[in-house]
């Protein structure tokens, strides 16, 4: 599942130039409806105080979906200034003070070693990017390190049938089992089911979803 140590490449700059040339609803991992998350949070009956945080967040309408459904403490993060500032725009009808924004690289966390006692942790299409052991191991042991004992975590990965490159970047696919392994023996799958989500474009691609609770 790992890989080599990548060459030096400016992923900031990356993501930045993403979110710069191009509308977030013509983005390839836009979802203008993300009913899958949206089920398994609610699966996770949490208070409306809880600390919900997602990661690599880019301008998902996730947050102002969470915002109408009263939650409060939602904290959000990306590599890409340029997509927080395009959902703090977006996120108009609500105040900014019921959302944390952090801009920091999750495989090289300088702010987000602060996290500490995280309800929910929510990462659709981030840790797929992560191709070498190293930024794996930062990425779990950054999650072990804020998730408080019985919290959750939603992990949204393309699945072992799906592509095998996003945004010009090599991903690594996964499926519930390697999911379960890098999470540890702390953590219980709860659910576990595959999704099929079509693109702006109308391009398909395959997802797995997966809802995991910490046990200890």
């Amino acid at each position: 599942m790992g890989g080599n140590e990548l060459p030096d490449y400016d992923f900031e700059k990356h993501w930045n130039n993403a979110y710069q040339k191009t509308p977030i609803d013509g983005l390839g991992w836009y979802e203008e409806d993300p009913i899958p998350s949206m089920e398994l949070i609610s699966a996770c009956n949490l208070p409306k105080d809880a600390q919900i945080f997602n990661a690599g967040v880019g301008a998902a309408t996730l947050i102002e979906l969470l915002l109408n459904k009263g939650y409060t403490n939602i904290i959000v993060n990306d590599i890409s200034s340029a997509a927080l500032t395009e959902l703090k725009n977006n996120l108009t009808e609500h105040k900014h003070s019921q959302v944390q924004f952090i801009a920091d690289d999750l495989t090289n966390p300088s702010e987000l070693l602060k996290l500490k006692n995280v309800d929910l942790w929510h990462d659709r299409a981030v840790l797929h990017f992560f191709t070498t052991e190293k930024q794996q191991k930062v990425y779990f042991d950054l999650i072990r390190q804020a998730i408080k004992p019985t919290g959750f975590v939603i992990l949204a990965e393309f699945n072992l049938e799906g592509a095998k490159k996003c945004s010009g970047l090599d991903i690594v696919n996964y499926n519930e089992e390697m999911l379960q392994e890098r999470l540890g023996t702390d953590f219980k799958l709860l659910k576990s089911f595959n999704y099929t989500y079509t693109q702006p474009s109308g391009g398909l691609r395959e997802y797995v979803y997966t809802l995991f609770q910490r046990t200890v």
